[in-house]
């Protein structure tokens, strides 16, 4: 079975310095990656050379930079920069969120996001190879000249310093049939979310063995990047808070990122086999009955994606992951202390092997 590395995500709320400082027991334990996130909070990007300057082994991982509301230039520069600050322990998490956050939040037009993730990555490598920029793509032309736009001023360049990697590992976050195929084809790391072990054909397959066809060897394997709430106990109080935990986020995704007709995520859900509970939750969560949205999330699909439950039934589902082709599994610790939290990933580096 696949190899995976035991991972972590970082929370944007609360004591970020707190949080920070309790890495350093994470990492003791073999925590081996952290990532941040970034929707329409803080930046990522400060925050995790915060972390670079904090930890000494573990790789830092955007999880996900909206690629709208950057440049692919500046995202290499961005990368180059984190990868040099952090040793080379930078792994660049790139993503097209959504309309509603990109056109709310950045007031940037959602469009061709396939075609812009293809252009970042090729524009990101020949920008940290220290080749000029000249690219010529349907989306982003370099330099920008007066035909697209530009004054005609613009030169061709190169990044000034030298880049401690020319080949930063990218992920593409990705859930669609097109962005799963491209991922698969022209990304190290492959993120989808609200991950099915056991769906994974149903869901991805089509896709990934066609973009695995065009891959290029020099990438290597295609690595899987999954998050699933941790909690190890064989206290039922304790199982069933953390299950009601991941009730309420898989709804918010199912139910209510987007609008009927147009959500990424419910139509995930279907591909996994839950045709009728995805519209209920939706139906459920678009008419403010959140609570009622969150119990409709069915049983088994709460357990598959989690790691929640004895120890042995933990390492059922480690199993299930590593099955899957799971490579790094972003564990998000739910105990209540600080303490637990770490005894739990401790455990689940064990179980990892």
């Amino acid at each position: 079975m696949t190899a995976m590395k035991l991972g972590m995500p970082i929370n944007y709320a609360g004591d970020f310095r707190e949080t920070i400082n309790n890495l350093v027991d994470y990492e003791a334990v073999g925590v081996e990656r952290i990532t941040v996130p970034e929707a329409y909070s803080f930046d990522a990007v400060s925050q995790l050379g915060y972390i670079a300057a904090k930890t000494e082994k573990m790789e830092l991982q955007t999880g996900i930079l909206p690629m709208y509301s950057r440049t692919p230039t500046n995202l290499a520069m961005t990368a180059a920069g984190m990868d040099y600050i952090s040793g080379g322990r930078f792994v660049l998490g790139i993503g097209a969120s959504g309309p509603q956050v990109i056109e709310g939040f950045h007031g940037v037009k959602y469009d061709y996001p396939v075609g812009r993730a293809r252009e970042h990555a090729e524009i990101c490598r020949m920008v940290w190879r220290r080749d000029k920029t000249e690219y010529q793509g349907k989306r982003y032309t370099l330099p920008l000249d007066e035909e697209h736009g530009g004054s005609g001023l613009g030169k061709p360049l190169k990044i000034i310093n030298h880049p401690i990697r020319e080949r930063i590992p990218m992920l593409l976050a990705a859930i669609g049939p097109k962005n799963t195929e491209l991922a698969a084809e022209l990304f190290e790391e492959f993120q989808p979310i609200l991950f099915h072990p056991e769906q994974i054909d149903a869901a991805f397959g089509e896709s990934l063995r066609a973009g695995k066809a065009k891959r290029d060897p020099s990438l290597g394997e295609l690595g899987i990047v999954v998050q699933a709430t941790a909690r190890i106990s064989d206290d039922p109080q304790e199982i069933t808070n953390a299950k009601t935990l991941v009730r309420h986020h898989a709804a918010l995704y199912i139910g209510g990122m987007g609008a009927r007709g147009k959500n990424f995520y419910n139509t995930l859900a279907q591909r996994y086999g839950y045709v009728e509970e995805a519209k209920l939750i939706q139906d459920l969560y678009l008419d403010g009955k959140k609570q009622e949205a969150a119990e409709a999330v069915p049983d088994d699909l709460v357990n598959s994606m989690s790691l929640i439950g004895s120890r042995a039934e933990v390492a059922e589902r480690a199993d299930a992951f590593r099955a899957a082709g799971v490579t790094c599994l972003l564990a998000s610790p739910v105990a209540s202390t600080h303490k637990e939290r770490v005894a739990d990933m401790e455990v689940l580096r064990g179980i990892f092997g």
